[in-house]
């Protein structure tokens, strides 16, 4: 009975933990997946000589990819050297709380009227400090899992796929639930209000979790997955340490630091990151190739069938289609953990990725000026953005649970605020570049 409390406890733990990861990823994505909305707001009309004409072309996708990335790039860099100075709670559940105003400020903004210049100011300034609490909250929710063993980091990085797929289909049952555009806006953006509050509860209810495992493994004979346990180490789920129920208690319950580090001066940011550069250019450079081209130039992609097809493709076909395979791509890494870390063929198989960057830009982008359309029709665009997706979850997952595993177990945490660093250096550099490729087509 013991052992299946345990056991119970750990499943728990790893539900929050998924909760946690989709968490992260819920504002980035419920914004990515509100274009409709925004142009609509944005991309008005006036008529002229019995022409429509746009008044303002505002380049919403390229500015919001943008403007997401750089705060996550320079919060997650003060993150980096400046996490160990500031509590674990206020970081965290502080960066939630924020977030969630942020989120009910965009709700409250659907009823009321603003001018276009006005509204797109206000978004994107949005955008920005949300990203910036997202970055502070990412890195710290990376540090922390980095410290546990592969499986958490796995079922975390699950949770932040599935936050895509979430609110894809979130925007799919908006569209299709035939109420006017502000209203379906309405009911579109409490969503992500409630799953920023589910995910400040999970995270302030992780510390009771591990204080019943640690009431658990505390009685004589205690089990832990069946075996007795003894001294901490970093395959254990949950070690048997004295819980601190302060800030740091999450932290210090699953791994006991006090123990594993006695004696041992952590290394510097500069030596653990000699021990992970491989895997941080891993990172970087499958989020530049991912960011350069979604949603910038995917998200303009026309279907080769209009009619009453059009409204739902680029809802299906880019973004469910991308979220859906990237969740499974970061899930399937549970299972299969292929090719090694220590592999050559890994970085290799990661800078393959690139020939998806020409694949995309041949499909049916519209408008166009350069480049011609190679590949007209839908399933050719959806099983290539399938691949797309699928490789650059499964090689982000990857890189990013392998990260910790080349350093000293005292080093774990830097190393994941590091590769989270290095993540968010890939999405700016594939947000910047997506201006180019997206003049270019």
């Amino acid at each position: 009975l013991e052992t299946l409390s345990l056991r119970m406890l750990g499943c728990l733990v790893g539900i929050c933990f998924f909760i946690l990861g989709l968490g992260t990823l819920l504002p980035w994505n419920f914004f990515m997946t509100a274009l409709l909305y925004f142009q609509g707001r944005l991309n008005t009309t006036e008529w002229s000589n019995g022409t429509a004409v746009v008044r303002t072309e505002y380049y919403f996708n390229n500015w919001m990819t943008l403007l997401s990335q750089l705060p996550l790039l320079v919060f997650t860099l003060l993150n980096s050297f400046l996490y160990h100075r500031v509590s674990e709670t206020v970081r965290i559940a502080g960066s939630l709380v924020f977030i969630l105003l942020l989120f009910i400020l965009t709700t409250v903004l659907i009823k009321v009227p603003m001018d276009e210049d006005r509204f797109f100011s206000v978004t994107m300034a949005t955008i920005w400090f949300i990203n910036s609490f997202g970055a502070v909250l990412q890195g710290s929710l990376f540090g922390l899992v980095g410290l546990l063993p592969q499986k958490f980091s796995a079922i975390f990085m699950s949770g932040q796929g599935l936050a895509g797929t979430f609110a894809a289909i979130a925007m799919l049952l908006a569209i299709a639930s035939g109420t006017d555009s502000e209203t379906a806006a309405l009911g579109y953006f409490i969503t992500p209000c409630v799953g920023t509050l589910i995910t400040l509860l999970s995270y302030l209810l992780l510390p009771r979790l591990v204080k019943s495992s640690m009431v658990e493994n505390s009685k004589p004979n205690g089990h832990s997955n069946g075996s007795v346990t003894s001294s901490p180490t970093k395959g254990d789920v949950v070690a048997e340490a004295e819980v601190d129920p302060g800030p740091e208690g999450p932290k210090r319950a699953f791994l006991s630091l006090e123990q594993v580090e006695k004696g041992q001066a952590k290394a510097s940011v500069l030596e653990v990151f000699k021990k992970i550069w491989v895997m941080a250019f891993c990172v970087t450079f499958v989020f530049t190739v991912t960011l350069s081209v979604f949603p910038a130039v995917t998200a303009d992609v026309r279907t080769s069938f209009p009619g009453s097809w059009d409204r739902y493709f680029i809802s299906v076909c880019c973004f469910l289609v991308f979220n859906v395979n990237d969740w499974f791509g970061r899930t399937v890494t549970t299972l299969i953990r292929w090719p090694r870390k220590e592999s050559r063929l890994f970085p290799a198989l990661v800078i393959s990725r690139v020939v998806f960057v020409p694949l995309l830009m041949f499909c049916n982008v519209q408008s166009r000026s350069f480049l011609p359309v190679v590949f007209h029709h839908d399933a050719v665009f959806t099983v290539v953005m399938a691949l797309f997706a699928l490789s650059s979850g499964y090689f982000v997952c990857l890189s990013m649970s392998y990260a910790p595993q080349l350093v000293e177990q005292k080093d774990a945490e830097t190393a994941g605020a590091l590769m989270t660093f290095f993540l968010a250096l890939g999405l700016s550099l594939g947000a910047a570049l997506s201006f180019p490729l997206r003049a270019l087509v």
